[in-house]
């Protein structure tokens, strides 16, 4: 799976741990974050990766902030994404089981690495359950459609 990944100058540490594990799975991942610990934005990461998921450049994307709150908001402005953050295992899983979601975002200040890992592995292993769940997400796309221009 080809993965890409953001954050901003919070995120760097748990990036490189969050690169060095996908890539022990086997997925090829694709680095549009901060590569520095400089101050700057989480919505120019956050929009980036979005942008890349919504064309279909990647299979999904990874956002690491101080929360993972802000960066998956920036995210969630691309028509074509839906983001979620993620403190725990189940909600990873559930949201890729009921909510189809193609982004994953945590906080660098939230969860430590073994956590992450965790999360990351839980998230990418579920799968979209459709049924009833498929005509919700429908529904977020028309919703999207409406107001996302």
């Amino acid at each position: 799976m080809k993965i890409a990944i953001g954050n901003d100058h919070v995120g760097i540490e748990l990036k490189a741990i969050t690169i060095e594990f996908l890539k022990s799975l086997g997925h090829e991942v694709v680095d549009y974050g901060a590569q520095t610990t400089e101050r700057t934005d989480y919505p120019i990461y956050g929009k980036k990766v979005g942008e890349e998921v919504a064309k279909g450049n990647v299979d999904c994307g990874i956002l690491i902030c101080g929360t993972g709150v802000g960066i998956s908001l920036a995210a969630n402005k691309v028509k074509g994404v839906r983001a979620v953050v993620c403190s725990e295992p189940y909600t990873a899983q559930l949201s890729k089981q009921h909510n189809n979601t193609n982004i994953l975002a945590f906080g660098s200040r939230v969860v430590g690495s073994e956590l992450a890992k965790m999360i990351i592995k839980t998230w990418l292993d579920a799968e979209f359950e459709g049924g009833r769940h498929a005509n919700r997400v429908n529904m977020l796309r028309e919703i999207e459609e409406a107001y996302l221009c």
